[in-house]
């Protein structure tokens, strides 16, 4: 399969960013108006207060970090894994290994005694 170059993909994501903009601006509209109205009597909502309502709850509601969450964070597990005796990071990994095993425990292999989470592989 060929790979568009950088520019040529660049172009393309622009429309389809606006585009999921639009639709999930309309499904919060929908929601609102098709849910909340009738169950708790609130005035409908326009398509821009919709978008208006969206962006309200991401700036409250969640960070614009991206998934990893922050330096600090990472930075406190990285001290508390490495805090820890060999029997404290084996009962942990074993605690966690039984709170997974609906996932078959998947990438536990990785955490061995030279290896710390979080680390380069």
């Amino acid at each position: 399969m060929r790979r568009f170059p950088r520019p040529v993909r660049f172009l393309l994501f622009i429309p389809l960013f606006v585009l999921g903009i639009f639709v999930i601006g309309w499904v919060v509209m929908s929601l609102w108006n098709n849910v909340l109205v009738p169950v708790l009597h609130v005035s409908a909502v326009t398509f821009w207060q919709g978008l208006g309502i969206l962006a309200l709850s991401k700036i409250l509601f969640s960070s614009f970090g991206g998934r990893g969450g922050s330096r600090r964070d990472q930075w406190k597990r990285r001290m508390m894994w490495n805090s820890m005796t060999a029997e404290q990071k084996e009962k942990f990994m074993e605690e966690w290994k039984s709170r997974s095993h609906r996932w078959g425990h998947r990438g536990w292999d990785r955490f061995n005694e030279t290896q710390q989470p979080g680390s380069p592989e």
